[in-house]
């Protein structure tokens, strides 16, 4: 026999101590130290050392265990019948080995095995044994033969039946299955966590593990658990007359009958390509199922054939699971920058070293906003697991602490744009900072133009996307102001527009120079400032120059003065004085202030100025701070002071004919009915 290198055994003992570790930290202690993806690395190269060198595998090594050990604080359960694991395969080529193995063993023409098929559900094994029909003991899988006793805790959770459905259950049933938390409920535990000042918990199955695994049932039955069921452990009819179901898929839709839960989402196929086709349909639909899976089960769906084919070690030959291609990796985060939304929204991004997750090769991944980085924790320099299930965005879960390198620098959020220079600002209560160059920042320039030329805003016809994404990309439109330098042959040169189409536009934008001051405010994308509060805007200031003079600090202290004495009037029935800025909170006022602060939105209104946007100057009486409040007067008329909400259809008027009545006669129009 060739002897082993002295090499080649180190690290077969280093990767036992490992991967020892890691399995006392995820399945006993409930917080895992590496994504899933890195330990199954490290789990398949001490497998291949081993079936190389058979030598050195040894009895308690990891390859050859299921899970990890029972908690000494629980109470252990003994399985009679050993809660196995399932042999891996991660790619066709394994799933085509699997059933060629399989038809060879039942000595069966390829093609012609059917196969149950059903998710693999990712939170924790556990068996239920049920007496008579009456749950009597609910117990973890643990190491695979002794498994910790979690009766109290199971019996607290809603979807696993006390007592089974039916008149003559068997004497004796172990269920088997899996206890989950579905992505909406760990959310809103972990937001409760938050509040409290508790620890959060790392993903979906250790919330399930962590609950599951209490000592007071009382936290487990606060926490939102389901069970599915998936297989059988003892099964004894007794005197009940009940046959055990001979095929696996009739196991599940008899567990059904009894009331238990399985997998909706599962079916019988027939031969390798089945299987594929299988794991391909499930693959697609992942990233919109409510719960966590990572992969497949493939099991021979007859039970007579799984007997056949038996068990090797850790594992049946008749089963195995068919894993999703890594929904988490750990990586390291080279550096932070941030992105730029069309709304503004800032956005910062983590730039990886390049790691493979979920089918695809990851450099970024979304931070969400600063307070997420800072609850995170998150530095430039640390080891990271990140996730990606689906289409959605990879998004940074968590940091190793325990890898974090003494160099590791915190990040702090850039004070200006990076594409326009403009100041990034953050409202308050507001989770996310803006970019505040709304009218000239580039990023933001196909939804500013697109909102300008809207038909409330501006009214520019034959301004859509497609014309806007072609204005930017050849750098013919960057503020709205240039569209009016626009001429006939330059819109004509674009794609797909014909003369008669670009004489068309030049003409509506020719025709939008004539406007109203409220249409124009309302064009500005100003955050916060819709038709409404452009109308109150245009109507208490009147022109542009005042707008952009204006002492927003003055006014608002004005306005709470005015409702304040109206207070009083109101409780000696005396008459209300008109209130500056009525409908106009502080949250309008501050991105208001922001916004015509920054000097390239304040640029940007000059040039539509210059452009020859013209409108009634005195479509109301101009708001002034010096002006006595008495003095104070809005538009007047027969319905002023009353406030109207137009809902349904009208038989002769449209509703903003309709709302521009009501307007004129002084009422004031709102979108709701409010307090």
């Amino acid at each position: 026999m060739t002897a082993v290198p002295s090499t080649v055994a180190r690290r077969a003992e280093t990767l036992r101590d490992e991967l020892d570790r890691l399995n006392e930290a995820y399945h006993t202690l409930d917080a895992p130290l590496v994504a899933d993806a890195e330990y199954d690395v490290l789990f398949r190269e001490l497998q291949a050392i081993e079936d190389q060198h058979p030598d050195l595998r040894t009895d308690d090594s990891p390859t050859r265990r299921v899970g990890g050990a029972p908690r000494a604080d629980l109470p252990t359960v003994e399985h009679e019948v050993p809660m196995l694991s399932l042999a891996n395969a991660f790619d066709e080529a394994g799933i085509v080995a699997f059933d060629r193995r399989v038809t060879e063993a039942l000595g069966v023409d390829e093609g012609t095995v059917e196969y149950a098929v059903e998710p693999k559900f990712d939170g924790l094994a556990v068996t239920l044994r049920y007496e008579d029909g009456l749950l009597t003991r609910a117990a973890t899988r643990g190491d695979g033969s002794v498994g910790e006793d979690v009766t109290p805790n199971a019996k607290t959770i809603a979807s696993i039946p006390l007592r089974l459905k039916g008149r003559h259950p068997p004497a004796l049933l172990d269920i088997r299955g899996e206890v989950l938390m579905f992505h909406a409920d760990f959310d809103a535990i972990n937001a409760r966590q938050r509040e409290a000042g508790a620890r959060e918990f790392v993903n979906p199955r250790n919330a399930a593990a962590g609950s599951l695994r209490q000592l007071d049932q009382r936290i487990t039955a606060s926490r939102p658990l389901r069970f599915f069921a998936y297989g059988v452990g003892r099964f004894d009819a007794g005197s009940s007359g009940v046959a055990m179901p001979t095929r696996h898929s009739a196991l599940l839709d008899w567990y059904r009958t009894l009331g238990v839960p399985v997998a909706a989402d599962r079916a019988v196929v027939r031969g390798g390509a089945g299987l594929l086709a299988f794991h391909d349909r499930i693959g697609k639909a992942r990233a919109g199922l409510p719960y966590d899976i990572d992969g497949v089960v493939y099991k021979v769906d007859d039970v007579d054939a799984q007997r056949r084919l038996g068990f090797v070690s850790r594992a049946p030959r008749f089963a195995i699971a068919h894993k999703f291609p890594a929904a988490e990796a750990t990586t390291t985060i080279e550096t932070i920058d941030v992105q730029v939304g069309r709304t503004g929204a800032i956005t910062p991004v983590a730039r990886l070293a390049p790691v493979f997750v979920g089918g695809v090769t990851v450099t970024n991944a979304t931070l969400h906003n600063e307070d997420e980085i800072r609850r995170k924790d998150i530095r430039i320099g640390d080891a990271v697991v990140v996730r990606r299930a689906g289409d959605v965005i990879p998004e940074v879960l968590r940091v190793l602490f325990e890898r974090r390198p003494a160099s590791a620098v915190e990040y702090a959020l850039p004070t200006a744009c990076p594409v326009c220079g403009s100041a990034i600002v953050r409202e308050d209560g507001e989770a996310v900072a803006r970019c505040s160059g709304g009218l000239v920042c580039a990023a933001q320039r196909k939804q500013a133009l697109l909102h300008f030329a809207r038909r409330r805003a501006m009214d520019i016809d034959g301004l859509g996307a497609k014309v806007v994404d072609q204005l930017v990309a050849r750098d013919l439109v960057r503020t709205p102001a240039d569209l009016f330098a626009l001429d006939q042959p330059g819109v004509a040169a674009l794609d797909r527009m014909a003369d008669k189409s670009a004489t068309n536009l030049i003409d509506a934008i020719a025709r939008a120079k004539r406007t109203t001051f409220a249409r124009f405010l309302y064009a500005l994308g100003i955050r916060h400032v819709g038709e409404e509060v452009a109308r109150v805007l245009a109507r208490e200031f009147g022109g542009l120059d005042a707008l952009l003079d204006a002492d927003w600090t003055a006014l608002m202290e004005r306005k709470r003065t005015v409702q304040k004495e109206n207070a009083g009037r109101r409780s000696k029935g005396e008459g209300l004085l008109p209130v500056p800025l009525e409908g106009i909170g502080d949250e309008i006022v501050q991105a208001l202030a922001q916004f015509l602060a920054e000097p390239h939105n304040r640029r940007a209104i000059e040039r539509l100025r210059e452009a020859g946007i013209v409108w009634p100057e005195a479509e109301g009486t101009v708001l002034r701070v010096d002006v006595p409040d008495t003095a104070h007067a809005g538009k007047r008329g027969p319905l002023s002071g009353k406030t109207f909400v137009l809902t349904g259809s009208l038989q002769d008027l449209t509703r903003d004919d309709a709302k521009a009545k009501l307007e004129e006669a002084g009422g004031r129009v709102s979108a709701s009915v409010s307090r």
